[in-house]
């Protein structure tokens, strides 16, 4: 059987319609026949078309219940100078074509300014399927996100001119770090407040050409891997840190947000009754008790296979503004100088 797709149609009035081809996917042959397809040099851009002044914006997106935070994330994102469109990628196969083409056309109509909003729909819930490098990405630089993490545009800019003067590196805002387990003598995943060497694709920006060494590349290790990542139905974003790290032999960079809302972060208080609860708790990976024993396990199975660790550590943030540090002495208190 190979791949296909069906088209839904909806007319919203007799002069808009709408059609939205929805993937049809059953089986790993299938899924390697769209990957073959996708990395197939032919079907890859010219490098030298690829516009540097802006970039694209991957937007993940699973639950239904987000839909209306998942419209709100792409539209703010849409309204940026340095955006030059926004992909949603629909990783949710049980989603109805009326849902899938209801959501396509508020969408399509939802931008703020001048980037295009696209609904993607995916023939699966893989998460590699974040990574793919799609023909319609046409800038070097991509910015892969979430469907619940809302940053200020201010701060999207600002990374954005961090990774020109790093492009080799992942660039982003929420970090995390490998480290070792001497007693059990395995790898951990956890939070270190000095050093991290994870970026997360709550807010991920790298270039272009990662998605195509992640997806095509590697040969059958990183083949390998991204079936774990299937299997796991995590740890992709580990996993990119992985391909980078050992490309660059260094670590990520972290910048310094001025608002980062972060709607699923199991952290969030839901004394409000603003339906915070319906919101934080779906996705596709889980945060329960297990989350960070089953990332631990990943750098392990990823390590193992790759040989070798290739994960560097990184140390401080990269702020936009920079203030006095000093301390003067005003009344009885000591403050900084310039307050």
């Amino acid at each position: 059987m190979g791949v296909y797709a069906v088209a839904i149609c909806l007319f919203f009035s007799l002069s808009v319609v709408l059609c939205l081809r929805i993937p049809n996917l059953s089986s790993d042959i299938e899924k390697d026949t769209i990957l073959l397809s996708v990395c197939h040099p032919g079907n890859q851009p010219n490098p030298r078309t690829l516009r540097s002044d802006q970039l694209t914006v991957l937007i993940n997106g699973y639950s239904e219940s987000r839909i209306p935070l998942l419209q709100s994330i792409a539209a703010s994102y849409s309204a940026s100078p340095a955006v030059s469109s926004v992909l949603v990628l629909w990783g949710n196969p049980s989603t109805s074509p009326l849902t899938l083409s209801q959501l396509a056309y508020n969408l399509s109509v939802s931008s703020w300014g001048n980037a295009a909003i696209s609904l993607v729909p995916q023939p699966s819930s893989s998460l590699n399927a974040r990574f793919l490098p799609r023909s319609s990405i046409g800038t070097r630089a991509v910015l892969v996100c979430d469907d619940d993490v809302e940053v200020d545009m201010k701060t999207v800019e600002f990374a954005f001119r961090m990774w020109k003067g790093n492009p080799d590196r992942l660039i982003g805002i929420f970090v995390r770090s490998h480290d070792i387990d001497m007693t059990r003598k395995e790898w951990i995943y956890t939070v270190h407040p000095n050093k991290y060497s994870i970026v997360l694709t709550k807010f991920m920006m790298m270039k272009r050409e990662y998605l195509f060494k992640y997806s095509c590349g590697g040969g059958s290790p990183m083949h390998e891997m991204r079936k774990m990542v299937d299997e796991m139905r995590n740890c992709e974003d580990i996993l990119m840190n992985f391909v980078v790290a050992g490309e660059t032999n260094t670590g990520p960079l972290m910048v310094g947000a001025e608002r980062a809302r972060d709607w699923g972060d199991p952290r969030n208080e839901d004394s409000d009754g603003d339906g915070l609860r319906l919101v934080r708790d779906v996705g596709l990976s889980s945060r329960k008790a297990e989350h960070r024993k089953r990332r631990g396990k990943c750098i392990t199975e990823f390590h193992r296979v790759f040989g070798r660790m290739p994960l560097r550590y990184s140390y401080g943030k990269l702020v936009s503004s920079v203030g006095e540090q000093g301390l003067c002495k005003k009344g009885s208190n000591l403050v900084l100088c310039d307050h």
